[in-house]
């Protein structure tokens, strides 16, 4: 990273900063990589004259910087550069557009993702002889949009031929599981050094523009390569970029020996996802004979759960359906009965996703101190009236899905992500998710859900004093444009309102981007 004068001292005033410390602040003070003071425009008069630099903010917001607490970062940059198929509105579309696709691009892996076919006129899934057509002998992987299933091309099974032979290939091309995990393994292996070095830059800088200082890379056998985090430490050391946070999701941890690591946690997968029909259900699915799949038994969850324990590290499980959800509760009560209630809590756990949790298990996350880090998108995306979760499970269990009321108001702690690039890098667009859920009674107020979406983020991390702007806080923090002007307090973000744009973002008090040139 590039060297930064550790006193500079950066008066930012006329405008509206959100700190609970003082509600009608307008002006900020940052020494070096901290904040030095918060007040009013009177009071900024006094710090002008020993400032290095006084920047006029013009009326915009200055907030603390938002922490999406699941992302994985080498797709994210991958699906910037490569087709997104979130739009396309019909099966026939989606080939259309994979064959112009392939007609323009000659890399060595034809990447494509976003495809649901839920709302499709068809109501099926691409084939492996309809990709090929769009593709010739080219090695294709076309993901869908929850990331855990795709479709793949006769040229990249040929690659590995045991695909065909693992859980999880239906035989049409379509695979998920140990299937899928095999096919992903395959593009890691044509994806060059460079490329993925490039993919991950690129994740960052986009973070760095939607005013997120810090994201949690949930890496996992099964998503990127471990490389990935020394990779991203070097980058680290070339441009100033939003802080990462390290998790690997193996059970055990694997053979991977990394000191930076937080945790064995993010997608250690308890099941898959409702869209793939993968997520593990007590009863079937509305739309299918399947309940889905179960990965981890609660045995395995409790001996990972004190292994982790035990070496002072974070846990965490991928878990989504209520069937998987019971099993990993029932995981963490053995884990408490072996290591202690109190260990438990000290080690701060999580659980990704949680969106079919019952009272009792939301009740067992709060008394063990275990974090629900969640994506408030999935539910602007796929909830509510005949949407993908009321057609995958039903109105009654669709209507209960991710209860972040219920959640909060019984004392778990909530930590907000995107699960990028399953929803976007889009953090406001993901506090308005929580404010105006679905279902009303899970509502969260703005306040609470962009508490969620910075704090949170830290405390999942286990950091309990980050995440506001305050007189010796991290001079870590976001600059908008907010339609209409900035005024005292959080925007409006109704659904009908335009969302806060980033002009600029800091991290430690070192810029990691700017809209508008060098502040």
């Amino acid at each position: 990273m590039r060297d930064m004068d550790q006193s500079q001292r950066v008066l930012s005033r006329k405008g509206c900063v959100y700190s609970p410390f003082a509600p009608a602040a307008t002006a900020l003070l940052t020494v070096g990589e901290q904040v030095a003071w918060i007040g009013s425009e009177d009071a900024a008069e006094g710090y002008v004259d020993t400032a290095d630099r006084v920047i006029n903010l013009g009326g915009r917001l200055v907030t603390p910087g938002f922490v999406d607490a699941h992302t994985h970062l080498a797709m994210t940059g991958r699906g910037l550069v490569t087709l997104d198929l979130s739009r396309a509105v019909s099966l026939s579309e989606v080939l259309q557009q994979i064959e112009a696709y392939a007609g323009s691009h000659r890399d060595a892996v034809l990447f494509a993702s976003g495809w649901d076919e839920s709302g499709w006129p068809e109501a099926r899934t691409p084939t492996i002889a309809e990709l090929d057509a769009a593709v010739g002998d080219r090695v294709a992987y076309v993901s869908r949009v929850d990331g855990h299933s795709a479709v793949v091309s006769s040229a990249l099974l040929a690659v590995d031929r045991s695909i065909a032979e693992l859980d999880g290939w239906r035989g049409d091309g379509v695979v998920e599981r140990g299937a899928h995990h095999a096919a992903r393994t395959v593009t890691a292996r044509l994806w060059s050094p460079e490329e993925r070095s490039a993919a991950l830059l690129r994740a960052l800088r986009r973070a760095a523009s939607r005013g997120i200082t810090s994201v949690h890379e949930l890496n996992a056998p099964h998503i990127s390569a471990v490389e990935d985090f020394a990779v991203l430490r070097r980058l680290a050391d070339t441009e100033p970029l939003p802080e990462v946070v390290p998790y690997w999701g193996e059970f055990r941890g694997g053979d991977v020996e990394d000191a930076t690591l937080l945790g064995f946690a993010g997608d250690l997968c308890a099941d898959g996802a409702i869209g793939s029909r993968t997520a593990c259900l007590h009863e079937p699915y509305a739309d299918a004979d399947t309940a889905g799949h179960l990965y981890l038994d609660n045995t395995e969850v409790a001996e990972h759960v004190v292994y982790c324990t035990q070496l002072g590290l974070q846990a965490g499980f991928h878990v989504i359906g209520d069937r998987a959800l019971d099993e990993v509760i029932t995981g963490l009560r053995r884990a408490a009965a072996v290591v202690g209630a109190e260990a438990i809590i000290s080690a701060r756990h999580r659980l990704e996703h949680v969106e079919m949790p019952t009272p009792e298990a939301i009740d067992t996350l709060a008394e063990l101190g275990v974090v629900a880090s969640v994506q408030p998108a999935f539910d602007a995306a796929w909830g509510g009236p005949s949407g993908l979760y009321e057609r995958r499970l039903g109105r009654t269990r669709a209507a209960a899905m991710n209860p972040f009321a219920s959640m909060r108001n019984a004392g778990v702690v909530l930590a907000f992500g995107s699960d990028s690039p399953v929803t976007p890098l889009d953090p406001w667009a993901g506090v308005r998710a929580a404010a105006f859920h679905f279902n009303a009674e899970e509502r969260l107020s703005v306040e609470a859900a962009f508490d969620a979406a910075t704090r949170g983020g830290h405390r999942a991390r286990r950091r309990d004093d980050a995440g506001v702007l305050a007189p010796g806080a991290a001079a870590t923090y976001a600059v908008w444009d907010v339609p209409d002007g900035a005024a005292p307090g959080l925007p409006d973000l109704a659904p009908d309102q335009p969302l806060p744009r980033c002009v600029h973002t800091v991290v430690a008090g070192t810029p990691v981007f700017s809209a508008q040139g060098d502040w």
